[in-house]
């Protein structure tokens, strides 16, 4: 009997998946494992997602099952990232020495097979340096497809391994045996340059699918990477112990000094600092911490020390909860299955019956040389059938569009998200450092008297608010030296006072003028009120009793924003703003930017259940932003593009990285996936038609009409000129203005 309450779902890395019909295996062998009750695997990043009973199966028992068939679980808590990542690392370079090897090695016997057919022992010439191509460089497509065959299923290594070793197998036996064919007036043609090149040209396609993979682990790797791994413990009396990160237990009183990152949720017991918590809230602003005050795991504190009594640790913080949420959008996907590898199930076992078919036929109907033109006929259709142009279709168009958005300051990581962006027709967009520089500065200034700008800057040097650093910059271009100050006090959460020449100077919000009686004069009083119903911090400056200056501060919209959400717009798409910031700002952002749809107030989680929300919908969504608080949402959305400027792990999450930080980029990748799309269609079509009119013609569809048979030599150059078409098609893409 099952009980709910202890049913857990984790998530494992695989290891060994080659092809989308390696995860379906994977998926129904761990389905089918007592204790399991439900279970996906997502090739695209090589996981598992399981649920199950702890007392009816264990991460033991779900990797002896997975161990069977072939493949591996990483059930190792502590390292599941770095043990996944080094096996990734080491079978890319493997596989990397493997396509350079098989390339250079084809391409003599390319070149002697076209060119130089009669110069001595070309046959064994071209027998040496194909066979290690086919059965040692490529012997994991032969792996494969008896790993497939054991489970009687068939997928493109199927047919990569059956068309190469069939006419490798053919040509041995015509390059030692000639007479056979001699003695029934026939050429004892060989096709080792066919098969050589089938296993380069899938290799290299397979290189560039586990390109795009290899770096899907790393935002997980760099999330955790926020918590650090030791932690300073402060027992009773005093006495500091460093400890492991997992030793923290709730109720611990921590020390964090200044540039440490904080390393569990909790509340500040003693001390004061400002905290960069951009990771959660979004916004660029630290903000204060004082006793009694929240911190949060990941965070960095900036200047000062504190103490903070630990409340959520382990799994329960919400970094940790950020972690998991990433993870679960990652995997809830359905695993990516190559259209060329879906028609492969289907295309593999069709063209396999075929040859048979077509050895049958000629056995019977087949007259004096009934053998001899049954085999020829059986290869010939397997050579026609390989799935080259089917598994150059897609990558080369991918490449030549993935370098096109790259010469447009776009950094695409992966096909799916590329076929994908062109029917996008909702896109989110994150406020700060997305619509916004993403950094306070000052929008305007007005003082009754320059004179006295030296005092301010010397108390705004002496603080440590970030808007204290937006006025000093301003102050600096303007050529300003600061004063020398007789005395100087930090005002907690109000401003700063400061003495000079007997004189005392205040500057800070509205706040401290009240607490001092000091009032903006008519002219003062009306500008601050237009820029605060701008959004805008404003900061009053002044002298003895008398207000001479005020500054606005503000996270300026970017010059290209507006622009390109009118663009968006144009196209039918709706735009939509989220924002952990206030509403007021949220509006003035959304009314200066032609944003019809936002949302304030929202946190990581609210973002990824507004995409999700959408995407029930039935919209295809893309998420823009540049924020650690944004990747929860980026791992959710349809199509995840970050801002280069932004954060590390947002642009680990997302799929396509605007390096330029310009929004007028998100129309343009759009417009590319239309372009690349197209190709892409166009390529399949055309790899399906050169087969669909190739096989028939191979099996000697027209030998009763007249007499034709395709010769197996003609065989293997349509198969090549077939793959020249599908990659001289791809290039133009690069002509292509978007």
């Amino acid at each position: 009997m099952i009980i709910k309450d202890k049913i857990k779902k984790t998530t494992f890395p695989v290891l060994e998946m080659t092809c989308a019909a390696c995860a379906v295996s994977v998926e129904s062998m761990l389905k089918s494992t007592a204790g399991v009750l439900d279970a996906g695997v997502n090739f695209a990043n090589q996981s598992a997602w399981v649920t199950y009973d702890p007392d009816l199966a264990t991460p033991q028992t779900l990797q002896t099952a997975i161990r069977a068939i072939g493949y591996d679980l990483v059930i190792d808590t502590e390292n599941q990232q770095e043990v996944k990542e080094t096996a990734q690392r080491k079978a890319y370079e493997a596989l990397k020495k493997r396509t350079i090897w098989s390339s250079l090695l084809s391409l003599p016997v390319v070149i002697i097979g076209m060119f130089f057919m009669n110069i001595p022992n070309a046959n064994w010439i071209m027998m040496a340096l194909a066979t290690p191509v086919v059965f040692y460089f490529g012997r994991s497509f032969f792996v494969n497809a008896a790993k497939q065959a054991r489970f009687r299923k068939a997928n493109m290594d199927t047919l990569v391994a059956l068309s190469t070793g069939i006419a490798w197998l053919f040509s041995a036996f015509n390059t030692i045996y000639p007479a056979y064919w001699h003695q029934r007036g026939l050429h004892a043609h060989v096709y080792f340059e066919a098969a050589a090149v089938i296993i380069a040209f899938i290799s290299l396609g397979k290189l560039l699918e586990e390109r795009a993979k290899s770096n899907t682990s790393s935002a997980i790797k760099k999330l955790m990477g926020l918590q650090p791994q030791t932690v300073t413990v402060v027992h009773q009396g005093g006495h500091q112990q460093e400890v492991s990160i997992g030793q923290v237990k709730v109720n611990d009183v921590i020390l964090v000094k200044p540039g440490a990152k904080i390393p569990v949720d909790g509340e500040v017991t003693e001390g004061s600092s400002y905290v960069d918590e951009s990771m959660i809230s979004g916004e660029p602003v630290p903000v204060q911490k004082t006793a009694g005050t929240k911190v949060f795991a990941g965070a960095i504190n900036q200047q000062g020390s504190f103490q903070f009594r630990a409340e959520k640790v382990g799994g329960d913080t919400v970094l940790a909860q950020i972690i998991k949420m990433v993870q679960e959008a990652q995997g809830s996907k359905a695993p990516v299955q190559k259209l060329a590898d879906k028609i492969a199930g289907i295309f593999v076992p069709v063209v396999i019956g075929i040859a048979m078919l077509t050895f049958a036929v000629w056995m019977i109907a087949g007259g004096e040389h009934a053998f001899t033109h049954a085999l020829l006929a059986a290869v010939t259709v397997l050579v026609i059938a390989c799935p080259c142009a089917l598994g150059l279709a897609t990558p080369t168009a991918i490449m030549v569009g993935v370098g096109k958005g790259a010469e447009h300051h776009m950094l695409i990581r992966d096909a799916e998200s590329l076929e994908l962006a062109h029917r996008v027709n909702a896109v989110i967009l994150d406020k700060t450092g997305t619509i916004t520089e993403g950094k306070p500065a000052v929008t305007d200034v007005y003082f009754t008297s320059d004179e006295l700008k030296p005092v301010l800057l010397a108390m705004e040097l002496q603080s440590e608010h970030p808007l204290a650093t937006a006025v000093v910059q301003v102050l600096q271009e303007e050529g300003i030296q600061a004063a020398t100050l007789d005395k100087i006090d930090s005002l907690s959460g109000r401003g700063i006072k400061a003495q000079y020449k007997g004189k005392q100077f205040l500057a800070g919000n509205s706040r401290l003028l009240e607490e001092n009686g000091i009032q903006l004069d008519s002219v003062m009083a009306t500008k601050a009120a237009v820029w605060q119903e701008a959004a805008k911090t404003v900061i009053a400056f002044a002298a003895d009793g008398k207000a001479i200056g005020i500054i606005a501060i503000a996270d300026k919209i970017k010059a290209t924003s507006q622009q390109a959400v009118a663009t968006l717009q144009q196209r039918g798409i709706a735009v939509y703003m989220l924002t952990g910031d206030h509403a007021q700002t949220a509006a003035a952002v959304a009314r200066e930017t032609g944003i019809r749809h936002y949302k304030a107030g929202v946190m990581p989680a609210d973002k990824a259940a507004f995409v999700k929300e959408l995407q029930q919908q039935g919209k295809v969504v893309a998420m823009v932003g540049d924020g650690i608080n944004d990747s929860h949402a980026l791992a959710q959305a349809d199509v995840s593009i970050a801002m280069g400027k932004g954060s590390d792990i947002a642009m680990d999450v997302a799929k396509i990285t605007l390096i330029t930080s310009d929004l007028n980029s998100i129309p343009q990748v759009l417009r590319l996936s239309g372009s690349t799309v197209r190709t892409i269609r166009q390529n399949l079509f055309w790899a399906f038609i050169y087969n669909l009119v190739g096989i028939p013609l191979a099996a000697g569809i027209l030998y009763p009409f007249n007499g034709f048979l395709l010769d197996p030599m003609i065989a293997g150059a349509a198969m090549a000129l077939s793959s020249v078409s599908v990659v001289s098609n791809s290039l133009r893409l690069k002509l292509s203005k978007f």
